[in-house]
């Protein structure tokens, strides 16, 4: 089974969304049968980033609300994601462009850890404060599965896989996606945003099922 995720290592209902998809598929019985992609996509490809302003600041002044405002849905989705363990800090998130940082997921894709360097991307932007357009702390979150500092390098060097994150952001337009997180199973069924962990569970049987209708399982 085919799984491609549009995602914005910016978008905090896309790691909520990762995080209950992954509980779902650990309780899928035929997890071994299910191979996992992500593809970019920016929500804001345009974004400058900032290290003087708040990323509450950043959102208010991007999407035209108060501040108040802002913080309130930094604080809603800080509570969403608490609820399936995950520890939010917007207070210490860097705005930035995630265009390096989808970058470094292509790499990643090349030598097998993606779904590690999706992790630990989303974990950076939320929890840790750090920098995702950084190319020193890319580096350090690459070396910590494996991928050469040379090879990081020569992506940003020579603004490697930067053609392939658009394409991604294209192919997302051409399906209609326009929000994210979006999964696709199997080029044919669509499960949009952060559902719930049984959605996604009934999801995958029933593609599954499909696939093998004989199975009974």
């Amino acid at each position: 089974m085919k799984i491609e995720i549009w995602s914005d290592i910016r978008c905090p209902f896309c790691y909520i969304g990762k995080t209950k998809f992954e509980k779902a598929l650990a309780q899928f019985e035929h997890r071994d049968q299910v191979e996992v992609s992500w593809r970019a996509f920016q929500l804001d490809p345009e974004a400058v980033t900032d290290t003087t302003i708040s990323a509450a600041q950043s959102m208010a002044n991007r999407k035209g609300i108060s501040l108040a405002e802002s913080e309130e849905m930094h604080e809603n989705a800080t509570e969403i994601a608490r609820e399936v363990g995950l520890d939010f800090h917007f207070e210490k998130a860097v705005p930035a462009n995630s265009m390096k940082a989808h970058q470094l997921s292509a790499l990643a894709k090349t030598k097998g850890v993606q779904n590690e360097i999706e992790d630990a991307l989303f974990r950076a932007y939320f929890t840790e404060g750090k920098n995702i357009d950084d190319i020193p702390t890319l580096i350090t979150i690459g070396a910590s599965y494996g991928l050469s500092e040379a090879d990081i390098r020569a992506v940003y060097e020579n603004d490697l896989f930067a053609e392939e994150v658009k394409a991604d952001q294209q192919l997302a337009y051409q399906y209609g996606i326009n929000s994210v997180p979006f999964f696709v199973l199997n080029n044919k069924y669509a499960v949009k945003g952060a559902q719930p962990v049984d959605h996604f569970l009934a999801t995958l049987n029933g593609v599954f099922q499909e696939m093998n209708p004989s199975s009974g399982s």
